[in-house]
């Protein structure tokens, strides 16, 4: 008998199923599973979309991978799942980078080899020839994960600068400091908010989908996406200068500051007009013929959902030794012990009647303590941690004590004032919309901590060998109504804190003791 004659077919859902009809049910259990070992991670993700602009966006990225795949759906006819079960064996630096990460205290690494893992399942089910027609979209799935903000510290370096160097070209006389800039007609501050790292993340989005889209040479998809990488830091540095100008221009800082968020987005939404403008000429976006095809794939699928269901067990089961290693590893902390004592107020001050007390919902133990000193008082909150705990719950519990709701321009730095040559101790966040400070405090094995990755590192081997001095979290904050504080009294508010904790530089002592018992 003679081979079938070449045929053409439209592409459609039909000629989907029958490709992935013999590993669908693997691909079912494998992502059932993976939703199950890492529900913490994605839970997580789902909490900084919501709570952070940055990440708006992604709730987006599912709907948009769907409509990439269907749009390829013709480019995928004649193709077949083919598994590969030996895939499975690139787990195994996966699992160790989960572990470490896990240990470490970084969600976001977490996040991304969980991520990882997802992208492994595909490929082991789908097969080198099919994910690689379907690859952009599945690849795009790292779009989840709520990735880079640990780039805000330089992205408001390379901000500050860039205004400073417009500043001096246009001889505008203004004095810089860390991230204040001061000109003649107000202060300027380049807040966290005010880093560009939300138009960043939207413009490399934007820019992978653009190029998935529009281009089909791989050369082509890579220079749009680092030109959408290069273009909105720069963007972002004409736009805080143009506010601090404007704010030259109409004799009034805050006049000009009143909507930089606004003005932001409307800069942004220039920007990616202008990037799409970029990449016109350039595009690829013609409609490829159909595939032509010499025979219908056979309805039989040989066996291959067996082999299906072996990767797609294999990447799980490989994926599931981390977390089952950190969850016997987690069950050795213990609850920590309620402090005995509250911290020394000092003659000038008197502690007043407060419960102690552990909160719901919290990993250590939390404590608090009103502190009077004259007619100023102070909220003091302590939490102690057990001493095999990773710097995962104590960082998350840093973020909520001192977290200012809703505030935009909330501004972190040392406190002012310690003596040169002392340890720094406190981090004052401040945020002027909405009012507000808060002082906070982490010791680790009973000495005042920067954070960063040696602290993370000392945790994490405590987290294994144990140490003697639990870690301690305190946050300190004026009792005041800061809605309805005139600015002079919120100056006032901000030196009374300043002066309480400079005149209790035994506080560090205090604690290393009330740690170690």
């Amino acid at each position: 008998m003679s081979a079938p004659a070449p045929t053409l077919s439209q592409p459609g859902l039909l000629d989907a199923w029958r490709g992935l009809r013999a590993v669908a049910a693997g691909l079912v259990l494998g992502v059932c599973v993976m939703g199950v070992l890492f529900h913490t991670e994605a839970a997580a993700a789902v909490r900084t979309w919501i709570d952070s602009t940055a990440y708006n966006h992604c709730f987006l990225v599912i709907p948009i991978v769907g409509w990439l795949l269907w749009d390829r759906r013709s480019e995928l006819q004649g193709l077949r799942a083919d598994p590969l079960p030996w895939a499975f064996l690139a787990g195994l630096p996966l699992a160790i980078a989960w572990l470490a990460a896990e240990r470490l205290g970084i969600m976001e690494g977490r996040q991304l080899v969980a991520m990882s893992f997802l992208e492994l399942l595909f490929f082991a089910l789908l097969g080198w020839p099919l994910w690689r027609k379907v690859s952009g979209p599945l690849l795009y799935l790292y779009f989840l994960v709520p990735f880079g903000d640990f780039l805000t510290g330089k992205l408001q370096d390379v901000t500050t600068a860039f205004t400073r160097y417009g500043l001096e070209v246009l001889q505008i006389p203004a004095f810089i400091d860390g991230y204040t800039i001061e000109i003649p007609e107000g202060t300027f501050y380049v807040a966290e908010a005010c880093a560009g790292l939300r138009f960043l993340i939207a413009s490399i989005a934007f820019g992978c989908l653009y190029a998935l889209i529009m281009y089909r040479s791989p050369w082509r998809r890579v220079a749009f996406v680092v030109v959408s990488m290069i273009v909105p830091i720069i963007a972002n540095g004409f736009r805080a200068l143009g506010i601090v100008v404007l704010g030259h221009v109409l004799g009034s800082a805050e006049a000009a500051a009143t909507d930089h968020v606004l003005y932001g987005w409307i800069f942004f939404s220039l920007v990616i007009l202008m990037l799409i403008a970029l990449g016109l000429p350039f595009r690829e976006d013609d409609t490829p013929p159909p595939r032509v095809r010499s025979r219908a794939v056979p309805d039989t699928d040989g066996g291959r959902w067996r082999i299906a269901l072996l990767a797609s067990a294999a990447v799980a089961a490989i994926a599931a030794v981390s977390p089952l290693v950190a969850a016997g590893l987690n069950r050795s902390v213990k609850a920590p012990a309620a402090l005995s004592a509250p911290l020394d107020p000092g003659l000038a001050c008197i502690n007043l009647p407060v419960p102690q007390q552990r909160a719901l919902g919290t990993p250590g133990r939390l404590t608090w303590q009103q502190v009077a000193c004259g007619p100023a008082v102070f909220d003091v909150k302590m939490e102690v941690f057990s001493p095999r705990t990773t710097a995962g719950p104590v960082m998350a519990e840093r973020r909520r004590l001192s977290r200012i709701p809703d505030a935009e321009d909330a501004v972190e730095d040392w406190l002012p004032g310690t003596a040169p040559g002392a340890p720094r101790v406190w981090r004052v966040i401040r945020s002027a919309q909405p009012a507000m400070v808060i002082a906070i405090g982490l010791w680790i094995d009973g000495e005042p901590a920067r954070i960063g990755l040696p602290m993370r590192l000392r945790m994490a081997w405590s987290s294994l060998t144990g140490t003697r001095l639990e870690p301690v979290l305190v946050t300190v904050t004026p009792m005041v109504d800061w809605s309805h504080l005139a600015p002079n009294e919120r100056q006032r508010a901000e030196k009374n804190l300043t002066e309480f904790l400079l005149s209790h530089a035994d506080f560090a002592a205090q604690v290393r003791a009330l740690a170690g018992e």
